[in-house]
């Protein structure tokens, strides 16, 4: 059980004191005070951490915005126990190695018109001719075809045991053909198959989602949610505690014990917080730089200085909430020798909207420091670093991923951010080595395999020092005691569906 201490008690003096200049900024449409309610006491008010970075295209970041206010949905969907369940295709069956046929169920898009086979074919192929590939599509080549009246028929290049978990992932949403029409990315305003719509998008501020009445799983219980875009830590947890909110995720470690035991919901993660090295320019693209700034880094001290008990020193890309990792790691080989810095420049990013990610920048600037590197710091907004991160215009990036996010496969995740082709490559790796790995571990089936062929490919890219895991965390969400029904699950794809209330 943990207890607050003297800092976490002058935190919440803290939040005391800064309560009337956050009320301000949770106002429901119309002007409004959000703390007298929405229609009938039914609308959700939620406090989100990230503003929309790509205008809410599927492809990018904003998918897991998406399906966590229940807007979008795939072809399936994910369980605890990472299986592929029925969502918008009621069943499937594999044909042969690389075909599978999938039956829709009944139902119709936000614009009114069916969910067809045509449609759910057309929507997986624009996903399959986006530029960069959406994350779950990493390393894969599909081809989706209408099959009678309720079926789709994919077939992929090459055999894919995965591919009923794959199409769970939030960037391979199925938007109606409407969402299409203009160039660049789809829109999923009035466009998806939720049981919520979005109505109106003030920039990096806000939304206004309304309940879609016609979704085919039944009626929301609530009218529709209120959503803020709050980047800031504090504000988030105090706005839950002054009953400004119904909902805020990603409270802060430092801000857990300033909210009422009734108001914190915690749970496990596959979320790992990592610093990225740029193996392709600057002085990470020495090995032995990379290897030097590894040894540096003390992640027992992250975790009890930083989340304060909630989260798990980093012992590889995957953490303790994928339950048989731990049992089949194997040892990273082949490590370069630790050079000495003497003082090497380097820049170290991150962003803020998880407010614990600044703090660790601090502590890993110091380790890093105290190791002979001279460290730049430089914070940004998500949406205002993403571009430059992705682009290597940083040495070093600290950054929180959910390792099992995009496909609910383990192979998927290093698929995407260390090979050569990934579309959300940070450490800009393209490496032979680990690129083998992970090939041959898209084509291994059956489940031990698959996940003995994935850690595999996990030593072989840690062995390369192109990450360097920090720490495994854990959810921390605030919730009104009003409030019943909030979905959390490892994987942080769901936050408010049909049952949530208050």
């Amino acid at each position: 059980m943990r207890h607050p201490s003297i800092k976490a008690r002058l935190r919440f003096l803290a939040a005391l004191v800064l309560a009337p200049c956050l009320a301000g900024c949770f106002v429901s449409p119309g002007g409004e005070s959000s703390s007298q309610g929405g229609p009938s006491g039914a609308r959700l008010r939620v406090a989100l951490a990230f503003p929309p970075a790509e205008n809410l295209s599927p492809y990018g970041a904003d998918a897991t915005l998406l399906s966590r206010l229940g807007v979008t949905e795939g072809l399936t969907a994910l369980d605890a126990n990472s299986a592929a369940v029925p969502a918008l295709a009621r069943s499937w069956r594999r044909e042969d190695d690389r075909t599978w046929r999938f039956t829709l169920r009944e139902a119709t898009f936000q614009d009114g018109t069916d969910v067809t086979p045509a449609a759910v074919a057309a929507a997986l192929t624009h996903a399959t001719e986006a530029e960069p590939a959406p994350a779950a599509l990493a390393g894969v080549t599909l081809d989706a075809q209408a099959d009678g009246e309720r079926g789709i028929r994919i077939t992929t290049r090459e055999p894919d045991p995965v591919l009923p978990m794959r199409l769970a992932g939030p960037s391979l949403a199925i938007l109606a053909p409407k969402a299409y029409r203009k160039k660049g990315n789809p829109t999923p305003v009035g466009t998806a198959t939720g049981p919520f719509e979005i109505t109106e998008v003030d920039g990096g501020g806000s939304a206004t989602l309304d309940r879609y009445d016609d979704y085919w799983d039944g009626l929301a219980h609530a009218t529709g949610i209120d959503v803020r875009f709050v980047k800031d830590g504090t504000a988030r947890a105090n706005a839950v505690r002054t009953g400004d909110v119904d909902i805020a995720e990603a409270i802060p470690a430092a801000q857990a014990a300033t909210l009422d035991k009734a108001t914190l919901r915690e749970a496990g993660t596959t979320r790992t917080t990592s610093l990225q090295l740029n193996t392709e320019s600057g002085p990470f693209k020495d090995p032995e730089m990379r290897a030097a700034a590894r040894a540096a880094i003390a992640p027992s001290a992250l975790v009890k200085g930083v989340f304060e008990g909630y989260a798990d020193p980093g012992a590889g890309i995957f953490g303790p909430a994928v339950t048989w990792a731990e049992s089949k790691q194997v040892k990273p080989a082949g490590r370069a020798e630790p050079a000495r810095p003497d003082g090497t420049s380097i820049t170290l990013a991150t962003y803020d909207n998880r407010p614990e990610l600044p703090e660790v920048a601090q502590v890993v600037q110091q380790q890093l420091g105290k190791a002979g590197f001279t460290v730049k710091l430089e914070v940004r907004e998500y949406s205002r670093l993403e571009s430059d991160a992705l682009a290597g215009k940083f040495d070093a990036f600290i950054g929180a991923r959910n390792s099992l996010l995009d496909t609910g496969d383990p192979v998927g995740v290093l698929g995407s951010d260390y090979t050569c082709d990934g579309g959300y490559n940070l450490a800009r790796l393209c490496d032979e080595k680990t690129d083998r790995a992970v090939a041959e571990a898209v084509g291994t089936d059956g489940t031990g395999e698959r996940q003995d062929a994935a850690m595999a490919a996990e030593a072989a890219i840690l062995g390369t020092d192109a990450v360097v895991p920090l720490a495994h965390q854990r959810i921390i969400v605030g919730v009104s005691a009003k409030v019943r029904g909030v979905l959390l699950d490892p994987y942080e794809r769901t936050l408010v569906g049909t049952g949530t209330r208050r």
